[in-house]
């Protein structure tokens, strides 16, 4: 079946998947960018430096950090937290992105996508909480900046921490069973080059109500309670700064919530869009989906590294020290 498979058309694949319900796929087919097969091997070129430039920028960083006593604060720790699933969600994901383009492998076992959609959901919920943690630091630091150093102590920081990964843990490991239990019968091309557990549901021959209902439950419980609390740390944030009498204090302070702004918007935005087109937009552009699937994977990654370093002018002079000897 596996050999023959190889001589179909992904819509001859549907359409005997269609004819024959007790047919169950052994394997999903990927997606790269439909239309453009021809051009793979130029397309691959950007992808591949986005993909080297994410994982030297966030081991940069990390190793910046890590060796400089100075940067053991709490601001650099959350950028470690980032900087940590940043490139967990590149080396999730760009594998079988690179395999799509460089080698035509399109071909992904049931089991290794459950183990990427995992990973890949998991890495998003924790990224989401870091950015909630690093808003709590800025609103300490700009609303409370007498008791900053009280507040976020290491141990504190180092627990809470502890306990967001182990949210997304949880929260997430139910998925790759629920999406096990299917069989699939009805098509088996996925949206993207990689594995999300909204693409996938959509493909099994059975009722995903379910799956519906415990996807958008923990999206709301994690990314949406998340970027509602960022929301509301700066309304606070807004409220004091603009009590300050002087407008260069008014500025500094809110300088120092630029580069999180950025990393906030670069996740979100691309994050609900995605969301609402696979849940709700089936009329969509499928070359849309794929568009905003390639950013929300690759983009923050490759710009959070580069921002923080820019703003950051402990890291940027660090960062430069260490280059330049």
């Amino acid at each position: 079946m596996k050999e023959s498979s190889k001589l179909l058309r992904p819509t001859q694949y549907i359409m005997s998947a269609v004819n024959d319900t007790k047919f169950k796929f052994a394997v999903f087919l990927l997606t790269g960018i439909p239309g453009q097969e021809n051009a793979y091997l130029w397309i691959s070129v950007p992808f591949f430096l986005m993909y080297v430039i994410s994982i030297v920028g966030n081991s940069v960083i990390l190793f910046i950090i890590k060796t400089d006593p100075n940067l053991h604060e709490p601001m650099y720790i959350f950028l470690s937290m980032l900087a940590v699933t940043d490139l967990g969600l590149s080396i999730a994901t760009m594998p079988t992105i690179l395999g799509v383009f460089w080698f035509d492998s399109r071909e992904i076992s049931l089991d290794a996508c459950f183990a990427q959609l995992f990973f890949i959901h998991t890495l998003q919920c924790i990224e989401s909480s870091v950015l909630l943690l690093m808003a709590f630091d800025r609103f300490i630091a700009i609303c409370n900046p007498l008791r900053y150093a009280s507040i976020l102590t290491l141990p504190r920081i180092a627990k809470t921490g502890l306990v967001f990964v182990l949210r997304g843990v949880a929260l997430i490991f139910p998925l790759p069973f629920l999406v096990k239990r299917f069989r699939y019968c009805r098509a088996n091309v996925l949206s993207h080059s990689y594995c999300l557990h909204q693409d996938v549901m959509k493909m099994a021959c059975a009722d995903i109500t379910v799956n519906n209902i415990y996807g958008l439950s923990v999206a709301l419980l994690t990314m949406g309670l998340d970027s509602l609390l960022i929301f509301l740390s700066y309304v606070l944030i807004l409220k004091t700064v603009l009590s300050i009498a002087s407008s260069t204090e008014c500025l500094t302070a809110l300088n120092t919530c630029v580069s999180h702004l950025c990393a906030v918007l670069l996740f979100y935005i691309p994050e609900i869009g995605l969301a609402l087109i696979h849940r709700f937009g089936n009329s969509s552009s499928h070359f849309l989906q794929i568009l905003l699937g390639y950013v929300y994977m690759m983009v923050p990654p490759l710009i959070n590294p580069i921002v923080y370093s820019v703003k950051s002018k402990h890291l940027r002079a660090r960062i430069i020290r260490a280059f330049v000897k």
